[in-house]
């Protein structure tokens, strides 16, 4: 009973410094040639920058090139302040102006081939209209929009396609729940050479999918592409704890991964699928996804499971000998979860996607299973350390990504670990759920 009250009370402390987090503002500042030169601009949907906290994507001549949170002086001109100062964090890449072409890629830019695009969304027609805008504002010459409606209740979604998007976005159906099953059915239907996958609750950056396609065009045998997930918006506690806790970046560095040549430093490998990107900016060569199988349909939001999808995609096209690039040029910016509540959701389905998605391999792909044994006491001590609690007081700054210094209250952390358990019960669940549904709503 004693340690009962004792967690409820720390769990109430934690809640009430969570609660008395201030808002951070956002915004993109891009630093040109000139040292005098910048221009800085709020975040999608966000207001004009006034004095407070900031959180700011740095660009070079538009191409991302870091994050850094700041605070702006009562009365001092943003521009001018954040820009010294990113000026002193991000300096100006050796060999001038002409090092990287605007995309970040030495020399000249290679053809991006023809993508199309997949956003599964249920009853969400709002904030898939932001989304659906900013896709319809991509630079790249050859896109192709499918929204895949999954299990809807209410003609909403389908009523705003054909009203506002006719002609420029195709519409499908898909009655069965699940966002793995949702993104198989946009996989079946689409036509391009490369297939990207985002949420409802992003909106793209002009040149995302031009930079996210590119390396398609650069590697034959690439079979995956990730991008940057930076936060649209930082205005409550629940989405300034997130951010601070590593939010969805994977950093300003672009890797490849490849099955052939395992990273270095990286004995996991390449059973830490949470450090090659996320859902929410994705894409596939889409012979490759086909060729695996797509998305194991018992995994994903909506389902038992919870999640896993996005990770189990990347894990099978490795396992195929295919390529992963996490291009952090191809950016998005995304809508996190607003309450505390919210939070709480969303540790426990991260906890269980973990777990969800190993599981999923291992169901697919047994003869992974020594491979996967080999790599177990380091997996046990990672997943120790990803769940960790960390102390909450003084706070973390949003911007520090893929790294696990920053805040975690002990309540999400034992709902991850919690989720972490649950995960393969929930995928089983998932499995058998789909087994007993009836005919045609597989």
């Amino acid at each position: 009973m004693a340690g009962a009250r004792r967690a409820r009370q720390e769990t109430r402390q934690e809640i009430d410094r969570f609660l008395s987090t201030e808002p951070v503002q956002v915004a993109e500042l891009d630093l040109g040639d000139d040292e005098e030169a910048a221009a800085l601009r709020p975040g999608p949907g966000s207001p004009p920058v006034t004095s407070g906290a900031v959180f700011v994507l740095v660009r070079r001549r538009g191409r991302p090139v870091g994050t850094l949170l700041a605070r702006v002086p009562e009365g001092a001109d943003p521009t001018r302040t954040l820009a010294a100062l990113a000026r002193r964090l991000h300096p100006a890449p050796a060999g001038g102006p002409g090092a990287a072409t605007p995309n970040g890629r030495l020399g000249s830019p290679v053809a991006s081939p023809g993508v199309s695009v997949v956003v599964a969304t249920r009853e969400r027609a709002r904030l898939l209209g932001r989304a659906l805008d900013s896709l319809l504002a991509q630079d790249h010459p050859d896109v192709e929009i499918v929204v895949v409606d999954n299990a809807p209740v209410t003609d909403e979604t389908r009523e705003l396609v054909e009203r506002k998007y006719a002609e420029r976005v195709r519409y499908v159906c898909e009655p069965a729940p699940g966002l793995a099953v949702a993104h198989n059915r946009g996989l079946a239907a689409v036509r391009g050479e490369v297939v990207a996958f985002t949420d409802d609750d992003v909106v793209a950056d002009p040149r995302w999918l031009t930079e996210l396609t590119a390396p398609f065009a650069a590697d034959p045998g690439l079979g995956c592409a990730t991008g940057l997930i930076l936060p649209a918006r930082l205005r409550t506690p629940a989405q300034v704890l997130l951010e601070s806790h590593g939010g969805f970046a994977k950093g300003f560095t672009p890797r490849t991964y490849d099955p052939a040549h395992p990273p270095a430093g990286e004995p996991l490998f390449p059973f830490t699928a949470g450090r090659f990107g996320s859902g929410a900016n994705m894409a596939f060569r889409t012979a490759v996804l086909r060729a695996a199988g797509g998305f194991d349909p018992a995994t994903g939001a909506g389902t038992h499971a919870r999640g896993g999808d996005d990770l189990y995609g990347f894990v099978r096209v490795l396992a195929q000998g295919g390529r992963l690039h996490y291009t952090p040029t191809a950016l998005v910016w995304h809508h996190h979860r607003e309450t505390w509540r919210d939070l709480e959701t969303q540790a426990y389905g991260y906890g269980a996607g973990l777990t969800v998605y190993l599981t999923a391999i291992l169901v697919n792909r047994p003869a992974l299973l020594p491979a996967l044994l080999a790599r177990l006491p380091r997996g046990l001590a990672h997943a120790r350390a990803l769940t960790a609690v960390r102390d909450t007081d003084g706070g973390g700054a949003p911007g520090g990504h893929d790294e696990r210094t920053h805040p975690w209250p002990r309540r999400l952390s034992r709902l991850q670990r919690r989720g972490m358990v649950y995960g393969p019960v929930g995928y089983l669940r998932a499995r058998y759920a789909l087994r007993s549904a009836p005919r045609g709503t597989r």
